[in-house]
């Protein structure tokens, strides 16, 4: 077993210097392998899955711990796969405490947080959710890099010893086995529809196709309303039911040309080739339809099946997969806000900057104030024009800045040319 870190009171040589922020900031940024793997696996930002909670249900029944986290870092946050007592899905990177584990490669234990003089200002610690214990295992992906912790944390100090450690690095390797088995399959077990991998594979393949020879290609995006009210009430074993119920209903309407998987949790995307947006729609509502027909396949009573839809087409603003999606999604959620159960046809803003880049992930600084401030973000896409920037928040962000990746010396002057909450894209001066 590797040796886990451990920090006593009296250890004060990884205390944050004078004026910093406590949390762990001495300690350096993802690095590019780590982001290479995270890109590979393709597990930033999916949908919660049962093969992720399972494991965060038994950390927290095993240690008695009322917080349970399946933790992945990219370059500006700490983002939980599946978590178990907390109500956020990520926080900054910066405050992360499993940004140690992750740097050195083996178990962090903190009995108790206030003792810690690293730990004992940070955020986490003297706001919500009031951490006082944090035991932490890294997650290392094929290529050797860390990208994230397996962890279990308490409102209260206590005790964490070698049987405990050696018991979270167990759980730990399964999580391990579990993102190789995600790369190996490309049938979702349950559904029969492709694995999220092998859609994504086939999607661009296709998708490619359909641009060289200039004929329509349109997405469908949807999901089930609801469904963790199914889960909740009557149990996984319903749920499992309710969605291979949901594939077989929707292969049924589909051509063998089209390409059906789901994308994790209750979430499933079709790509229909030679197939306008107009004809997508049609396809989707006979989809919406079929879902409302089910029958739930349990004994126990569950509520009405639904789902919401969003429909998008190939076009001059969607130059690769992610893009189309990324319009479906949009309009699916559009569905979800008129009331679910309904389908809505998404319309692409145009082309922009970021648009004709390349999907990235990279870790980068926002830098301005003459150098004096950075905030942290993950690059997304990347052209010679422009950039799409992820961050914690927009807010206090600048019209004009320098993007840095320190990974490949990169430094560009920018303009930012749109923002939202939690997104930046900019022009290259």
């Amino acid at each position: 077993m590797t040796a886990p870190v451990r920090w006593n009171a009296g250890e004060a040589a990884c205390s944050p210097p004078p004026g910093e922020t406590a949390g762990c900031s001495d300690f350096s940024g993802p690095t590019a392998a780590a982001l290479d793997a995270l890109a590979c696996y393709d597990v930033l930002d999916t949908p919660s899955e049962e093969a992720f909670d399972r494991i965060t249900r038994l950390v927290r029944r095993l240690f008695s711990t009322p917080i349970a986290t399946v933790t992945f870092l990219d370059g500006h946050r700490q983002w939980f796969k599946s978590r178990q007592g907390l109500d956020v899905p990520e926080t900054a990177r910066n405050v992360a405490f499993c940004r140690i584990p992750v740097q050195e490669g083996r178990p962090l234990v903190v009995p108790d947080t206030l003792a810690d003089p690293r730990f004992r200002d940070n955020p986490l610690v003297v706001g919500s959710p009031g951490l006082r214990f944090y035991a932490g295992a890294p997650l290392r992906a094929a290529n050797g890099a860390f990208i994230g912790t397996l962890c279990a944390m308490d409102t209260r100090p206590r005790s964490f010893g070698a049987q405990e450690i050696d018991i979270l690095l167990d759980l730990a390797r399964i999580i391990e086995d579990e993102l190789e088995l995600r790369l190996l399959a490309t049938t979702d077990f349950l559904t029969g529809a492709l694995s999220r991998r092998a859609f994504l594979d086939e999607g661009q393949r296709a998708l490619n196709l359909a641009r060289r020879h200039r004929y329509d290609l349109s997405c469908i995006c949807f999901d089930l309303d609801h469904f963790k009210a199914i889960n909740d009430g009557a149990g996984h074993a319903a749920g499992d039911a309710v969605l291979a119920a949901t594939a077989g209903a929707c292969s049924a309407l589909l051509r063998k040309s089209d390409i059906f998987g789901r994308l994790g949790g209750e979430e499933f995307a079709i790509l229909l080739p030679h197939a306008s947006a107009a004809e997508a729609a049609g396809v989707a509502e006979k989809l919406r339809a079929a879902i409302e027909g089910q029958v739930g396949a349990s004994e126990r009573a569950i509520p009405p099946v639904t789902a919401s839809f969003g429909v998008s087409c190939l076009s001059s603003a969607t130059t690769d997969l992610a893009a189309l999606l990324a319009v479906a999604d949009e309009a699916l959620y559009g569905a979800k806000a008129r009331g679910r159960n309904c389908c809505v046809v998404g319309a692409p803003r145009g082309a922009d900057v970021a648009a004709s880049g390349r999907k990235v992930l990279k870790a980068g600084s926002i830098v301005f104030n003459l150098g004096q401030s950075a905030v942290d973000c993950t690059v997304r896409r990347l052209s010679d024009a422009g950039a799409r920037l992820d961050v914690v928040s927009s807010e206090g962000i600048p019209k004009h800045f320098k993007l840095s990746i320190g990974s490949e010396g990169f430094s560009r002057a920018c303009e930012v040319v749109r923002k939202e909450e939690r997104f930046v894209e900019v022009a290259f001066d």
